[in-house]
């Protein structure tokens, strides 16, 4: 069940109803966008974690002999009990009529739902960062995090947390409080409350960061991520024949990976990183308009993921064939 909200989040609360989020060695997948990548670097330069494959809500592309259910999925809540997921989405309708299947989310550390946030009151509220702040600041308690100067532009630039810094000052600041920012042995304390960084040298910063994004990208937009569907949901840029991820899209992927380790510090250790050949599965992506009925039947339809990602949007994933 979710927590009470609280002016701080119990981090040896958490770590003790969730051990496997700091346990070394575990297989994972990601979101193959900026915040799935930076929590892939990150656990893999502290804790050893492999990178199995990637998950973008129409697909599914995973390490041939790897199980889904012995990875860890970051950047996305699972609604299965029995996989475990890091996530910062809203994905409770209404805390006081909660489905009969609510205790799917029991191995998902879900940023909104630790501090019981619903749509129905709480929208207006939600989580304003990237999952990668979340897991930042669960290690920075057992461990120190490195965040060198360079590594604020990318930690501000993934899921326009820097947007919503300055749309939203108040919530962020909430946030900031609840993950316990203003502590010395946080490394948000280094990403969000440095005062000797200032606007113009974080402008400038981002500027640059903008621009080799696009160099990587060969001047379009995607530079910081990894494309595994199209917009029907058909399998993309993995080769048909090899199951290998396509030349040209793990070239990018790990000019990505190597900026973003060039400024954090985190190795990007290529031998933790699998290109395939990878097992592909394709779900069935849809959404509704966000009301109690529809949320419950969608939920009565045991979907794999969702997302309430505005006041006239709910994003789900529905697995037909029972992989997941």
């Amino acid at each position: 069940m979710p927590q009470h909200p609280s002016t701080e989040l119990d981090y040896h609360d958490l770590v003790a109803r969730h051990p496997w989020v700091i346990e070394r060695d575990q297989s994972c997948i990601l979101s193959p966008d900026s915040d799935g990548l930076l929590c892939g670097l990150l656990m893999s330069h502290y804790l050893g974690w492999q990178i199995r494959g990637f998950y973008d809500g129409k697909v599914l592309a995973i390490e041939e002999g790897v199980s889904s259910q012995n990875c860890v999925f970051l950047d996305m809540e699972i609604f299965r009990p029995n996989i475990r997921s890091v996530g910062q989405h809203m994905v409770m309708y209404d805390k006081a009529n909660l489905p009969p299947n609510w205790s799917n989310f029991a191995n998902c550390i879900a940023a909104n739902n630790l501090r019981n946030y619903d749509f129905k009151n709480d929208f207006k509220l939600k989580y304003p960062l990237g999952t990668v702040h979340v897991l930042l600041s669960v290690l920075g308690q057992n461990q120190t995090i490195s965040i060198p100067k360079s590594a604020v532009a990318p930690l501000l630039y993934t899921d326009g947390t820097f947007k919503n810094q300055f749309n939203y000052p108040e919530n962020c600041l909430s946030w900031l409080d609840y993950l316990g920012a203003n502590n010395t042995n946080n490394p948000l304390q280094k990403v969000f409350l440095d005062r000797h960084y200032s606007t113009y040298e974080l402008m400038n910063e981002l500027k640059d960061l903008f621009a080799e994004i696009n160099t990587i990208g060969g001047g379009k937009r995607g530079g910081d991520k990894i494309k595994i569907s199209d917009s029907r949901g058909n399998i993309a840029n993995i080769d048909s024949r090899t199951h290998l991820l396509k030349s040209a899209t793990k070239t990018q992927a790990e000019a990505f990976l190597s900026m973003l380790s060039d400024k954090t510090g985190w190795t990007f250790n290529a031998a933790h990183w699998s290109w395939g050949p990878y097992r592909t599965v394709k779900f069935r992506k849809g959404s509704i308009k966000p009301g109690k009925a529809r949320y419950n039947a969608l939920l009565a339809q045991n979907p794999i993921s969702l997302a309430i990602i505005s006041r006239n949007s709910i994003e789900y994933t529905i697995d037909g064939d029972g992989v997941l």
